[in-house]
Protein backbone atom coordinates (compact mmCIF):
# COMPACT_ATOMS: atom_id res chain seq x y z
CA UNK A 1 0.00 0.00 0.00
CA UNK A 2 1.38 3.25 -0.53
CA UNK A 3 1.35 6.20 1.61
CA UNK A 4 -2.13 7.73 2.61
CA UNK A 5 -2.31 11.03 3.78
CA UNK A 6 -5.53 11.83 5.79
CA UNK A 7 -6.88 15.27 6.29
CA UNK A 8 -9.76 15.45 8.74
CA UNK A 9 -11.70 18.46 10.07
CA UNK A 10 -14.61 20.09 11.56
CA UNK A 11 -15.95 21.66 14.63
CA UNK A 12 -15.21 20.59 17.61
CA UNK A 13 -17.41 17.99 19.10
CA UNK A 14 -18.34 16.76 15.90
CA UNK A 15 -15.75 13.68 16.55
CA UNK A 16 -13.00 14.77 14.39
CA UNK A 17 -10.23 13.96 16.79
CA UNK A 18 -11.65 10.31 17.50
CA UNK A 19 -12.00 9.33 13.43
CA UNK A 20 -8.46 10.40 13.24
CA UNK A 21 -7.26 8.53 16.36
CA UNK A 22 -9.39 5.44 15.36
CA UNK A 23 -7.38 5.05 12.07
CA UNK A 24 -4.25 5.01 13.59
CA UNK A 25 -5.01 2.82 15.61
CA UNK A 26 -6.64 0.53 12.98
CA UNK A 27 -3.49 0.68 11.57
CA UNK A 28 -1.03 -0.54 14.56
CA UNK A 29 -3.31 -3.18 14.83
CA UNK A 30 -2.48 -4.06 11.37
CA UNK A 31 1.31 -4.03 11.90
CA UNK A 32 1.13 -1.06 9.50
CA UNK A 33 3.00 2.43 10.25
CA UNK A 34 0.48 5.30 11.52
CA UNK A 35 1.07 9.04 12.66
CA UNK A 36 -1.99 10.97 14.13
CA UNK A 37 -1.19 14.97 14.38
CA UNK A 38 -4.07 17.11 16.31
CA UNK A 39 -4.55 20.98 15.55
CA UNK A 40 -7.04 22.71 17.22
CA UNK A 41 -8.56 26.54 17.01
CA UNK A 42 -7.60 28.96 19.50
CA UNK A 43 -11.79 28.46 20.94
CA UNK A 44 -12.49 26.41 24.17
CA UNK A 45 -15.58 24.31 22.73
CA UNK A 46 -17.17 24.77 19.71
CA UNK A 47 -13.86 25.79 17.47
CA UNK A 48 -12.50 24.34 14.19
CA UNK A 49 -10.24 21.14 14.79
CA UNK A 50 -8.34 19.33 12.66
CA UNK A 51 -6.23 16.23 12.38
CA UNK A 52 -3.78 14.69 9.74
CA UNK A 53 -3.31 10.88 9.60
CA UNK A 54 -0.66 9.13 7.71
CA UNK A 55 -0.97 5.32 7.30
CA UNK A 56 1.63 3.26 5.79
CA UNK A 57 3.73 -0.20 5.55
CA UNK A 58 7.14 2.06 5.34
CA UNK A 59 8.33 4.00 8.23
CA UNK A 60 6.69 7.43 8.21
CA UNK A 61 9.39 10.16 7.78
CA UNK A 62 7.64 12.99 8.59
CA UNK A 63 4.43 13.96 9.98
CA UNK A 64 3.90 17.06 7.92
CA UNK A 65 1.85 16.75 4.35
CA UNK A 66 0.63 20.07 2.22
CA UNK A 67 -2.02 17.84 0.16
CA UNK A 68 -3.35 14.69 1.38
CA UNK A 69 -4.84 11.54 -0.44
CA UNK A 70 -8.44 11.80 1.76
CA UNK A 71 -9.82 14.83 2.80
CA UNK A 72 -13.14 14.22 5.32
CA UNK A 73 -14.92 17.86 6.27
CA UNK A 74 -17.39 18.03 8.37
CA UNK A 75 -18.07 21.96 8.06
CA UNK A 76 -18.30 24.28 5.34
CA UNK A 77 -15.11 26.35 7.41
CA UNK A 78 -13.04 23.13 6.75
CA UNK A 79 -14.55 22.89 3.28
CA UNK A 80 -13.09 26.32 2.41
CA UNK A 81 -9.89 25.84 4.30
CA UNK A 82 -9.01 22.30 2.76
CA UNK A 83 -10.45 22.12 -0.48
CA UNK A 84 -7.70 22.79 -2.26
CA UNK A 85 -5.32 21.07 -0.36
CA UNK A 86 -5.41 17.49 -1.86
CA UNK A 87 -3.83 15.45 -4.19
CA UNK A 88 -4.78 14.35 -7.58
CA UNK A 89 -7.30 11.34 -7.98
CA UNK A 90 -8.17 12.08 -4.28
CA UNK A 91 -11.06 11.52 -2.12
CA UNK A 92 -13.07 14.56 -0.46
CA UNK A 93 -15.91 13.53 1.55
CA UNK A 94 -18.00 16.05 3.14
CA UNK A 95 -20.78 16.52 5.24
CA UNK A 96 -23.76 17.05 3.27
CA UNK A 97 -26.18 17.58 6.51
CA UNK A 98 -23.95 20.96 6.98
CA UNK A 99 -22.65 21.51 3.49
CA UNK A 100 -25.45 22.16 1.50
CA UNK A 101 -23.82 24.39 -1.70
CA UNK A 102 -22.51 22.63 -4.58
CA UNK A 103 -19.21 21.02 -4.01
CA UNK A 104 -16.70 20.68 -6.75
CA UNK A 105 -12.68 19.52 -6.86
CA UNK A 106 -11.55 18.64 -10.54
CA UNK A 107 -9.05 17.04 -8.86
CA UNK A 108 -10.56 14.64 -6.59
CA UNK A 109 -13.94 12.35 -6.09
CA UNK A 110 -16.48 14.53 -4.36
CA UNK A 111 -18.98 12.49 -2.12
CA UNK A 112 -21.26 14.25 0.42
CA UNK A 113 -23.21 12.57 2.97
CA UNK A 114 -26.08 13.29 4.95
CA UNK A 115 -23.97 12.81 8.09
CA UNK A 116 -26.43 14.37 10.63
CA UNK A 117 -29.52 13.01 9.21
CA UNK A 118 -28.23 9.64 9.16
CA UNK A 119 -27.10 9.79 12.65
CA UNK A 120 -30.27 11.22 13.91
CA UNK A 121 -32.08 8.67 12.41
CA UNK A 122 -30.09 6.45 14.29
CA UNK A 123 -31.76 7.96 17.53
CA UNK A 124 -27.58 9.94 18.33
CA UNK A 125 -26.42 13.02 16.75
CA UNK A 126 -23.03 12.48 18.58
CA UNK A 127 -22.55 9.46 15.97
CA UNK A 128 -22.26 11.24 12.91
CA UNK A 129 -18.55 11.31 12.73
CA UNK A 130 -19.24 7.25 12.66
CA UNK A 131 -21.32 7.42 9.72
CA UNK A 132 -19.43 9.65 8.06
CA UNK A 133 -16.27 6.79 9.30
CA UNK A 134 -18.37 4.03 7.51
CA UNK A 135 -18.77 5.79 3.96
CA UNK A 136 -14.78 6.44 3.94
CA UNK A 137 -14.15 3.06 5.23
CA UNK A 138 -16.66 1.81 2.09
CA UNK A 139 -15.01 4.00 -0.29
CA UNK A 140 -11.61 3.22 0.39
CA UNK A 141 -11.04 -0.31 1.81
CA UNK A 142 -8.40 1.26 3.84
CA UNK A 143 -9.31 -0.80 6.96
CA UNK A 144 -12.02 -3.83 7.49
CA UNK A 145 -14.96 -3.09 9.48
CA UNK A 146 -14.15 -5.73 11.70
CA UNK A 147 -10.73 -4.66 12.46
CA UNK A 148 -12.19 -0.78 12.96
CA UNK A 149 -14.94 -2.27 15.51
CA UNK A 150 -12.15 -3.86 17.40
CA UNK A 151 -10.11 -0.93 17.94
CA UNK A 152 -13.33 1.52 18.78
CA UNK A 153 -14.49 -1.46 21.34
CA UNK A 154 -10.40 -0.69 22.92
CA UNK A 155 -11.37 2.99 22.43
CA UNK A 156 -14.77 3.20 23.99
CA UNK A 157 -13.18 1.31 26.48
CA UNK A 158 -15.39 0.02 29.69
CA UNK A 159 -16.81 3.20 30.80
CA UNK A 160 -18.64 4.10 27.36
CA UNK A 161 -18.99 0.40 26.72
CA UNK A 162 -22.56 1.23 26.09
CA UNK A 163 -22.05 3.30 23.01
CA UNK A 164 -20.45 0.65 21.18
CA UNK A 165 -23.52 -0.66 19.43
CA UNK A 166 -24.76 2.90 18.32
CA UNK A 167 -21.36 3.61 16.85
CA UNK A 168 -20.88 -0.03 15.22
CA UNK A 169 -24.73 0.96 13.74
CA UNK A 170 -23.81 4.56 12.71
CA UNK A 171 -20.56 3.01 10.53
CA UNK A 172 -22.93 0.57 9.38
CA UNK A 173 -24.93 3.15 7.96
CA UNK A 174 -22.31 4.84 6.58
CA UNK A 175 -21.21 2.00 4.68
CA UNK A 176 -24.89 1.56 3.38
CA UNK A 177 -25.33 4.61 2.33
CA UNK A 178 -21.87 4.38 -0.36
CA UNK A 179 -23.17 1.47 -1.35
CA UNK A 180 -26.83 2.00 -1.88
CA UNK A 181 -25.58 5.01 -3.96
CA UNK A 182 -23.28 2.67 -5.84
CA UNK A 183 -20.71 4.89 -5.22
CA UNK A 184 -16.79 3.29 -5.83
CA UNK A 185 -13.56 4.83 -5.26
CA UNK A 186 -10.60 2.44 -4.32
Amino acid sequence: MAEKTIKVAGFGGQGVMMFGKLLAYAATKEDRYSLWFPSYGPETRGGTANCAVIVSDEVINSPVFRNASHTVVFNLPSLEKFNDRVEDDSLLLYNASLIEKEVKNDKALVVGVPCNKIANDLGNPKVLNMVMLGAYLALTKLFSADVIETVLKEYLGDSKAGMLDVNKQAIKAGMDFIEDAGISYA
